[in-house]
Parts: structure tokens; sequence; C-alpha cells
């Protein structure tokens, strides 16, 4: 596990103790994360801490695809043979992505991992698939197509697989402000890769301000958003594609048609009341397209949304109350 090894992790000096303010950073599931939070003492922030590192790095041997002996990996690996066995709290995971798979109307789909893997962005040559390869790939696909019953999970055909890793993150910034709250937590930010959910407020008093990146100008804020017991997320295509024949392929896949997502669409930001709903959403608006995508909004309360596209920026409602400054 290299969520301890690899971190220099700041000291809790007597200095932050009395601004009762206490930062956290640490690599975990691929990506660098963040913990700001305030605590009455250096031993409650000290036990919030052991608490949250101890939380991520069970979350990740558990449900990580790249660990061999994940839960995940065992139903990957046992996809056509057998059910394998899974507890409690893996049961709501999978009513979670039910739940999701539903409202979403199919457009988010924990199954899709046949398709990532042909595709494979992560290699030094990404290249397209061959058409019969895409078949075969999303003949592996479906959600409903995954069996449970009680105590197990099965995949019915063997190449099937699951990968958390759309959602993975975000779920594990909603356990960790829910942890926080139950250690009496004065308030909290934690960023996972660029997802963010916020309890209470900033230092300050005022709402915590996140910037979100410009799919036009990576690096620099398209705008800065003011949250408050909030959650906001953003998927998007410009950082990690690749370009064949003249046309670009972007990472974000649509298992409908076992092709990323095409049209204008750069990049989709969504503020929600959880990071999950908010991270989901940004990914499925983003392969509706811009008004789809908006009009799914409608369907989760409290949740709006911000598309950025090649001509502009497309908010919904309300989504401009949320803005604090707009680049």
């Amino acid at each position: 596990m290299e969520i301890l090894g690899k971190v220099d992790f700041p000291p809790l000096a007597g200095s932050a103790c009395e601004k009762g303010r206490f930062r956290l950073a640490f690599h975990a599931m691929g990506t660098e994360c963040e913990i700001l939070y305030g605590a009455s003492s250096l031993k409650k922030a000290n036990e919030f801490r052991e608490a949250s590192l101890s939380w991520v790095r069970r979350f990740e041997d558990r449900y990580s695809r790249y660990k061999p002996e994940s839960l995940l990996s065992r139903i990957n690996d046992s996809a056509g043979k057998e059910f394998v066995p899974i507890e409690e709290e893996d049961a709501r995971l999978f009513d979670l992505c039910d739940s999701l798979h539903f409202r979403s109307k199919g457009v988010f789909d924990p199954s899709s991992l046949p398709l990532s893997l042909i595709w494979d962005f992560k290699s030094k040559n990404p290249a397209v698939p061959p058409q019969e390869a895409i078949l075969q790939a999303l003949n592996k696909v479906g959600w409903k197509k995954v069996v449970r019953d009680a105590g197990g999970v099965f995949l019915p055909e063997v190449g099937m697989g699951l990968d958390f890793g759309g959602f993975g993150k975000e779920y594990a910034v909603d356990r960790v402000v829910e942890l926080a709250e139950s250690m009496d937590v004065e308030s909290i930010l934690v960023n996972f890769g660029g997802d963010v959910r916020v309890m209470g407020s900033s230092p300050d008093g005022e709402p915590w301000r996140v910037g979100v990146e410009n799919p036009k100008q990576p690096g620099k804020p398209q705008f800065v958003l003011g949250l408050k017991d909030q959650a906001v997320a953003t998927s998007g295509n410009y950082r990690r594609f690749f370009e064949h024949a003249g046309k670009v392929y972007g990472h974000v896949l649509d298992h409908r048609t076992g092709f990323p997502c095409s049209g204008d669409c750069l990049s989709s930001t969504v503020v929600s009341r959880s990071c999950l709903e908010a991270g989901v959403l940004a990914t499925c608006s983003l392969l509706e397209f811009k008004e789809d995508g908006l009009r799914m909004l409608e369907g989760f309360f409290g949740a709006e949304g911000c598309v950025s596209t090649t001509s502009g920026l497309n908010w919904s409602k309300k989504f401009s109350e949320f803005v604090l400054a707009n680049e």
C-alpha cells in the first residue's frame, strides 16, 4: 500500500494547533489528495488524521482493480465461473450503483471495464481499436447483467469486468466527510484529485473558495465557486486524449457506442449535495452533450451544473449562484 509510504506529512505542530487548522496531504487512488480541517485540539486532529488515512487505505485495498487481492479483482477474475462473497458495506456500494444506473437512465455503468481495456488511454501509444474488438467489448458491458444475491456477486460471462474508478474517489470524499462529522471535526475541505466536498465554512467564516480549471487553458481557473456544505466535481476530455487521422479521442468512453464521447463539449462541472452525485452527473452530462446533459441535472434535487464547449459556457438555472468570480 503506497498511501503512507511515499508521503512526507507535515507535522501537526503547536502553531497549527493554536490556529485550530490542519492540513493532510497524501497520494492514493492514483491521485493527489488533500484534506484541510479544523479541530479544537491537537489530539482530535491526530485522531481524525489516523482514522481518515486508515479508511482510505482500506477502501483502496478493497476496491482498486489494480490490486490483485481486492474484492473487485476477485469478482473480475471469477467472471463466468462463480459467485464472490461480499460484505455489508460492499452491498451498500452495489446498491448505490443500482440507484445511479437507474437515475441516469443507464448512462452510468461501472461494468464498462472491457471497453477501457481495449482503448487503454494509459498506454504510451494509444490507438483506435479495431471495430470487431469494440463490438466484442460492448457485448461484455451491461450493469443489468451483473448478478447479485444476498451474499455475493457474479459476472455471468468470461471477459466481463467492473471498474469503480469512475466514481471511487468521489465516494471516498463523501465517506471522509462523514467520518469528520462523526468525530466532531469543526469544518473540512476534502479534495481527491479535484473532486471536492466541504463541510461548514472556511477559516475566515466565508464559503470555501474552489477554483474550476479552464479546459481551454489548463492550469488556469475558469471560475471560482463559493461552497458551504456542498460538493463539486468536473469531468473532461481535455487532459487525457490522443489524435488519430485528424480526430481527437478523449478518455471519457460512452458504453452505448463503444467510442469516446463526441461533440464540442470540453468539460462538465456539477455542484451537488454529495461528491458521488456530483461526479457521476458531471460524467453523464458530458456524455449527454450540453442540452440533454443539463436537463439530466433537473432530476437530481439540489444539483446545478455548467458545461464548457468550444463555443462557450452553458449553465443550469441556478449554477451562477455559486460563482464568486468568472475568469
